[in-house]
């Protein structure tokens, strides 16, 4: 998926709020050197970031009120990407096929070819 954005053959933002996340992580398994670089190589690549706002947050309740699996910044995650008419929300967590009306993708070679694919025929 990362050379198909990079590539540009695939049109893919993430939020702030969700490469702080992956900083966090990345920080505490590899160094904060190693994620602060690759966390400014994502801020370049799905640039410009989506901003999350108080209408998303107060979606996002309602998502994660109604999914039993789907943590709180996942939801409020969903909610921004519903607001935006995303085409589809690509994770890993499975819990996302949970939300009405968002279209989940595994990032996984099916999933990403999938989305090329779509993306190519339009």
């Amino acid at each position: 998926m990362i050379s198909a954005v990079a590539n540009r053959d695939l049109e893919a933002t993430t939020t702030v709020e969700a490469i702080q996340e992956f900083l966090h992580v990345r920080a505490r398994r590899r160094g904060r050197a190693d994620a602060v670089q690759l966390a400014n190589d994502y801020v370049d690549l799905f640039s410009p970031l989506l901003a999350v706002s108080d209408e998303h947050l107060r979606q996002g309740l309602s998502i994660f009120k109604h999914s039993e699996r789907l943590g709180a910044f996942d939801a409020v995650l969903a909610a921004a990407a519903l607001s935006t008419g995303a085409q589809a929300l690509m994770s890993a967590d499975t819990a996302f096929a949970e939300v009405p009306s968002l279209r989940h993708i595994v990032p996984d070679a099916a999933g990403v070819a999938s989305i090329l694919q779509e993306e190519t025929a339009s």
